[in-house]
């Protein structure tokens, strides 16, 4: 039974380990008060102070040695305490035991001490027994202990709890965890009352069940885990794991909670996993310099995780080699997450087979990243057998991104079959990725019903690409509202095709604004012009002629050329056909001419109809007629009725 206080003392039961001795005598060795009182004390120093408070060690033994020879009760028990913290058994036993006979209870307990570390752990709770009945709060504590080793909880609980309300910081600990240990609501309490005098263990165990409770209370009582950073991994959606971050549980720049101010208590004694709490609290609102802090504590005392968030604070900093540093030390101390994050930096640079390295260690040290961060390595590597043998691995591990790899390999294979179960593990643990690639699967089968399910699933998660096809499934069914707010969430999110087609319903909605009139003010943009704007600016060709076309309508000339040019350059051929007629009413015929004919190669008919016009204006009939011929070909049927009718003329002018 392992009990941690703040030395976390290991008491084996039934053989005497020396290098406990001096971690158990700290923890439950009875201090021997007012020894100095019956004591001669009459030699002063100066105002208030005494030769004894100025001694050495040797000093104070040899005058307890003096009193004790003198059959000095107090002195017998403090020079019996003070030998066994030295760990001398054999000079302190005589005089415990002789201080014990004459009914010092702190000697009881300091004999139950020294028997247990002797190996005699029944006949040192029986000595533990007489101290405590006589209100030896050490030895209730210690008898305690010695009962929950042993199995006997109420046992335990009762002198525990007699040690406990005594204000005996242990074993108002030790009692918190036998209570915690069965799920009693009473354990925060002791666990506060030790807190309180100063025990650190206890301090961050209380921080932590505050945060839990706060958790809780934010999230329901079914939803666990803490926020995740992911370092840059080998691919586009390389998930490397992360360090320990803060709770989920307020936000940036929000007061500090109680469980925080605990965590820092606990730090600032030295508890190197606080520290690491308390950092990750910190860096989640935002206060990077201390949080660096407290993990550069932590990492010192060897705490491998803190080594690993002190990297990616670093890293996160610009300062790559000092992160790599940190990251080194904490793999080294068998953390995958930091190996992980090595292998990523590698890869990154180049370094293929020393990412590889590194992603293998992550791996050996239980990280399932290692395999996925491996799949992906092979993969961008075009090594694809060796690519899905790690996803597969990753995969049955548990790991749902992997499994989503997978599924996609085996797809891009032609193995839909094999595929589709990998998707649906994927999805089932919460890959949103996952959920829309089954959305693509089944919409591959032309079953519309279960793909818009799972649309509608990674839409809900965020995915915005999910949005969108939901937000067209609902346009096709003739549900705006629907539309529009799925559509808004997928433009939000950077889609632009989202962000046209949002456009386009605001659009729809407009007003006509009626013909221009001379010297009104310009008018300002509306919504859908806005949207039409953001899904230009994305390259989306269709909003950039649909840009330029409001423009246009606004008399601003300029921003209607530059967006027609943006379009037809790109490939438009409705932008090359608007640009051309532009450039046409400007007086720029000749290059309007270029524009058009650009156009009608690309089978837009209105500007094979513009170019047979060109020509017939210029007398150029056998021109004229191919680009009617073109015009008529590609319609629409009101252009190929005036392509037809003028081509007829052409003919006549030609043979007449």
């Amino acid at each position: 039974m392992v009990f941690m206080g703040d030395r976390a003392t290991l008491l084996e039961t039934g053989r005497f380990v020396q290098r406990h001795a001096r971690n158990a005598a700290d923890e439950i060795i009875e201090a021997v008060g007012a020894v100095d009182a019956v004591v001669d004390t009459t030699a002063t120093t100066g105002a208030g102070t005494t030769d004894a408070d100025n001694e050495t060690e040797t000093e104070t033994e040899a005058r307890h040695r003096r009193a004790a020879e003198r059959g000095d009760l107090a002195a017998m028990s403090a020079l019996g305490a003070l030998l066994l913290r030295r760990g001398d058994l054999d000079g302190a036993e005589p005089y415990l035991r002789g201080a014990t006979a004459e009914g010092d209870r702190a000697a009881a307990n300091n004999l139950g001490v020294l028997l247990h570390q002797r190996g005699y752990a029944d006949e040192a709770a029986g000595w533990w027994r007489v101290a405590a009945v006589a209100g030896s709060a050490p030895a209730a504590h210690a008898l305690g202990r010695h009962h929950r080793e042993r199995g006997d909880e109420p046992a335990a609980e009762y002198w525990l709890r007699q040690a406990a309300e005594q204000g005996h910081a242990l074993g108002a600990y030790a009692l918190a965890d036998l209570l915690e240990h069965r799920s009693d609501v009473g354990a925060e309490r002791w666990l506060r009352a030790a807190a309180e005098q100063g025990h650190r263990e206890a301090a961050y165990r209380l921080a932590l069940a505050l945060e839990r409770r706060a958790t809780e209370t934010v999230r329901g009582p079914h939803e666990t885990g803490t926020r995740l950073r992911v370092p840059a991994g080998t691919g586009p959606d390389a998930v490397t794991g992360a360090p320990p971050a803060g709770p989920a549980v307020g936000e940036p720049g929000g007061e500090p909670t109680e469980a925080e101010q605990w965590f820092r208590q606990a730090a600032a004694r030295g508890h190197r996993r606080a520290a690491l709490h308390l950092g990750a609290i910190l860096e989640h609102r935002g206060e990077l310099k201390e949080a660096g802090r407290w993990y550069l504590s932590s990492a010192k005392e060897g705490e491998a995780k803190a080594a690993c968030a002190l990297g990616f604070l670093l890293r996160d900093a610009g300062d790559e080699e000092s992160a790599a540093v940190w990251w080194l030390r904490a793999a080294q101390d068998g953390d995958g997450n930091a190996a992980n994050a090595l292998g990523a930096l590698h890869a990154a640079r180049g370094e293929q087979q020393t990412a590889e390295r590194w992603y293998r260690a992550a791996m050996d040290a239980g990280d399932v990243n290692g395999a996925y961060n491996l799949g992906l390595l092979c993969a961008a590597q075009d090594r694809i057998p060796q690519a899905e043998q790690w996803y597969r691995r990753a995969a049955y591990a548990g790991h749902r991104e992997a499994a989503n790899a997978l599924a996609v390999l085996l797809l891009q294979a032609g193995d839909a079959n094999g595929a589709e179960p990998w998707f649906s593990k994927a999805a089932e643990a919460g890959s949103v990725d996952a959920a829309f690639n089954l959305g693509i699967l089944h919409a591959g089968r032309d079953d519309d019903r279960t793909a818009l399910v799972w649309y509608e699933r990674a839409a809900a998660a965020g995915h915005t690409e999910a949005a969108l096809q939901v937000g067209i499934a609902a346009l096709r069914d003739g549900d705006e509202r629907t539309a529009e707010r799925h559509l808004r969430c997928a433009a939000g999110g950077g889609s632009a095709e989202a962000a046209f087609r949002l456009a386009s319903v605001l659009d729809a909605r407009r007003p006509d604004p009626g013909p221009a009139v001379l010297g009104a003010p310009r008018e300002e943009k509306s919504e859908c012009e806005e949207w039409y704007e953001r899904a230009a600016q994305q390259g989306h060709r269709r909003a950039q002629v649909r840009v330029g076309m409001l423009a246009a309508g606004r008399g601003d000339l300029a921003e209607a050329d530059r967006w027609y040019r943006e379009a037809a350059e790109a490939g438009s051929r409705n932008g090359a056909f608007n640009l051309g007629l532009l450039l046409a009413r400007e007086g720029s015929e000749r290059e309007a001419a270029l524009w058009w004919t650009r156009a009608a190669r690309a089978g837009h008919g209105r500007a094979a109809l513009r170019l047979a016009l060109l020509a017939a204006r210029r007398g150029e009939l056998t021109e004229g007629r191919h680009w009617c011929a073109r015009a008529v070909e590609l319609g629409p049927a009101e252009v190929a009725e005036r392509a037809a009718r003028l081509s007829e003329a052409l003919h006549q002018e030609l043979t007449a």
